[in-house]
């Protein structure tokens, strides 16, 4: 009965120096509840699950994802799914910002086994923070043996908590923090990112690649526009060699985002990523953080307030570039594959002319879309600045949207973790086409990207 009370008292609120009042769309609904609607009418639970319980060895998945050139030649077949066994989880934040980039209304909700209707998230406006959430570290045994319980905290002291909830791994989208955590070290005068980095990995590991010698500049552009694993095991080591690890994670703690951390990584070869974890909400404010605004973002539970200054204005912007010249908008976007019947069109982003051949196809390094994206690129609402994951069972998006000139107005950030990665397919879902990169979701991500967008837009 707690939960039920505070879930409807505690939904999106409008965050100003002054005051607190719930935000509402026209329909006079809040905009927490449009968002937990929005999600449930995804009915995730008619996806057809590849590998279901019982099938498959009883393994941790692989903490890296795939390389595009493996994707390349994925096979796809729902031969041997079956119907989802119950409900995903879930973690959706949004955040819609005020012209200047201030935080305006937040919004959070989780989907779980526990919580099949969704389930608001109570989230304190100064802080844009919440309390309320005991956070479990994820495995895949437990969701489909244990109901979806995690054993796990993530974050101490939350025994009592009303909301237990086991954080789907971010897969790629852990890219952030380790971006974060190096341009943090730019601004202490500790890296350049115009220096050479020379990456020796020892023990050697294939999803890290060889010895290299690279700007850091490089490495970063890569790690975030292609996920490129290579780069990101050579940024992590950097940030092992500097021993700015365990600093970094407290940085998150200590600025109210105590669910962000990498940890347990290779010092050798900066590989072993399985210990990252993220929240939907956290993970909202450090891209709130990156995207910049005046005054006060939000205040700690220690009181102290966090402002954009966080990363020096060069280090923000430089951070922003990088996450809109993102290649794969494949999941709450799905622009790379303008025109196809399958998947439906998600955010309606404009993908990033770098990315775009002469012919209007899209190469994203080895990864190869067959479409012509121009005609979508002139029907176009929004930017995207964003970054994506996938593995088997893990399938992520966090970004910010901003319109473009002329087209309705709306600027916000949005985040989506979910379990329902590479071994999950739609019962629609035709056969990827040889030579190609495959489609890596349900399409349900981007069915609720492009609600979340409508919503934003009418709130």
């Amino acid at each position: 009965m707690k939960l039920k009370r505070i879930s409807l008292v505690c939904t999106a609120l409008a965050v100003t120096a002054a005051s607190t009042t719930p935000v509402a769309a026209a329909d006079g609904l809040p905009l927490a509840e449009r968002l937990r609607e929005a999600i449930v009418a995804q009915n995730f639970k008619d996806v057809v699950d590849l590998t279901p319980p019982g099938t498959q060895p009883v393994a941790q998945q692989d903490k890296y994802d795939p390389s595009p050139g493996e994707l390349m030649n994925r096979a796809r077949t729902r031969a041997d799914g079956k119907p989802l066994h119950q409900t995903p989880n879930l973690d959706v934040a949004i955040i819609k910002l005020d012209p200047a980039g201030r935080p305006q209304a937040v919004a959070n909700v989780l989907l779980s086994p526990q919580h099949p209707n969704g389930v608001v998230v109570p989230v304190q406006p100064q802080g844009l923070s919440t309390d309320q959430v005991r956070y479990r570290w994820w495995d895949d045994t437990e969701w489909d043996t244990n109901g979806g319980v995690g054993t796990r905290d993530v974050v101490p002291g939350r025994e009592n908590a009303p909301i237990d909830f086991s954080s789907p791994y971010p897969a790629s989208v852990l890219k952030l923090l380790v971006g974060f955590g190096v341009l943090r070290l730019v601004d202490l005068g500790k890296i350049d990112l115009d220096a050479d980095y020379a990456f020796d990995p020892n023990p050697a590991r294939a999803v890290c690649g060889g010895p290299t010698v690279k700007k850091v500049r490089q490495h970063f552009d890569e790690m975030i526009t292609k996920s490129q694993n290579e780069s990101t095991c050579a940024l992590v080591k950097l940030l092992h060699d500097l021993n700015a690890w365990d600093q970094v994670n407290r940085t998150f703690a200590d600025l109210g985002m105590p669910t962000l951390m990498v940890t347990g990584t290779n010092p050798g070869n900066g590989g072993a990523w399985g210990g990252a974890n993220m929240s939907g909400l956290d993970t909202a404010k450090l891209l709130l953080l990156i995207n910049g605004g005046p005054d006060v973002l939000w205040t700690t539970n220690d009181r102290k307030p966090v402002t954009a200054n966080e990363l020096s204005p060069s280090s923000r912007k430089f951070f922003l570039e990088t996450l809109a010249a993102q290649g794969h908008n494949e999941m709450l976007s799905t622009s790379n594959w303008c025109g196809r019947d399958y998947p439906v069109q998600g955010i309606p982003q404009q993908v990033p002319s770098r990315w775009i051949k002469p012919d209007g196809t899209v190469t994203v390094g080895v990864a190869v879309y067959d479409r012509d994206v121009r005609p979508c690129n002139e029907a176009a609402e929004v930017t995207f600045a964003h970054k994506t994951g996938w593995t088997s069972t893990a399938g992520s998006d966090a970004g910010i949207v901003k319109s473009l000139p002329g087209k309705n107005k709306r600027d916000y950030v949005v985040v989506v973790f979910g379990n329902l990665g590479m071994d999950y397919a739609d019962t629609v879902r035709p056969a990827d086409p040889p030579g190609v990169f495959p489609v890596l979701y349900t399409q349900k991500y981007a069915q609720l990207g492009r609600q979340i967008d409508v919503i934003l837009q009418s709130s």
